[in-house]
């Protein structure tokens, strides 16, 4: 009956989100505006969380310093919601005029050698609008092109998301299916270039490194780096910058083509690096809002150990 409900949601989800799409960009900005100033003055979204975040990561700042963040930062959280929602029924040509890649003629160099890329990249900027990047990479043979995801535990709006994620003919790939994915393009002759949104809090059984990352002890995903090793992937870092509102330059930065040649964990390492050195550059289009920080070393030293490899409780 659940799932049979969900199927009968969709389509009026879909009704309203394509009606709300098709309205002109500035319009949504102008709901956008109005969004904000509930979220800051109403709602106040997780501010706690957010003033939280800001305080650890700038310990330099003044707390007025912080609190014009915080506004700036909502300011563009409501931005990124509606250029969500208008990325629906954007053409390919105007998202093209709205954000662009610099370097995507090394990937589809990359790529026409045979080798597959992984692409890191954070919750920083328009992440959605990053899944058109194949449209700039389209001259590369038999390329196949991705992005891993969460499916949604609401199976309408996990489809709804869907339905315009893959408009830019980006595959939404459920995390669990990554290998499965890889694998079979590669036995089809396909090259892979597969985007992974990297910053997120794994949980307690999937924490493998710890690294420094503003100023925190921060437990990190390192599936980006154990995939490139295992399939020889270059990786390349997405450096995403914010010209104006509504408009996106991404410089690719090729961080390796040989990753065994790496260290263990320096992939990792350098990606997290750089994506410090992104957000710090103007640190409001990162999302504050998410509670990043919320596992702490002595808490999994105390409930946690590693045998052989794997996370187990003590």
């Amino acid at each position: 009956m659940k799932k049979f409900l969900s199927k009968i949601l969709y389509y009026p989800l879909w009704g309203v989100w394509y009606a709300l799409s098709v309205m002109p960009l500035r319009v949504h900005y102008l709901f956008a505006d109005v969004t904000c100033w509930m979220l800051t003055h109403v709602i106040k979204y997780r501010r706690k969380v957010i003033l939280k975040n800001l305080a650890n990561s700038f310990p330099e700042m003044s707390e007025q310093e912080r609190t014009a963040m915080m506004h700036s930062f909502y300011h563009f959280f409501c931005d990124y919601i509606a250029e969500t929602v208008k990325f629906g029924t954007m053409s390919i040509e105007s998202v093209k005029k709205h954000i662009t890649f610099n370097g995507a003629d090394e990937v589809v160099k990359i790529v026409n050698e045979g080798q597959d890329v992984a692409l890191f990249l954070g919750h920083y900027g328009n992440w959605e609008w990053v899944t058109s990047i194949k449209q700039w990479v389209n001259d590369a043979n038999n390329l196949a092109g991705g992005h891993i995801y969460h499916p949604l535990e609401n199976e309408a709006f996990d489809r709804l998301f869907l339905s315009f994620r893959n408009r830019m003919e980006s595959e939404s790939i459920p995390m669990k299916d990554t290998l499965r994915w890889l694998i079979n393009n590669k036995q089809a002759g396909k090259v892979s270039v597969v985007g992974y949104i990297a910053d997120q809090v794994p949980t307690w059984h999937n924490i493998h490194h710890w690294l420094t990352f503003f100023n925190q002890e921060t437990p990190v995903f390192t599936g980006v780096e154990r995939i490139a090793r295992k399939f020889n992937q270059a990786v390349v870092y997405v450096d995403v910058k914010v010209i104006k509102r509504g408009y996106y330059q991404c410089d690719l930065q090729v961080v390796t083509r040989d990753p065994s040649a790496m260290p263990e964990n320096e992939i990792t390492n350098e990606c997290f690096r750089r994506l410090e050195n992104t957000i710090r550059r103007a640190p409001q289009y990162w999302l504050w809002s998410h509670n990043r920080w919320k596992r702490t070393r002595a808490e999994f030293d105390r409930r946690f150990k590693v045998v052989n490899g794997h996370v187990v409780e003590k």
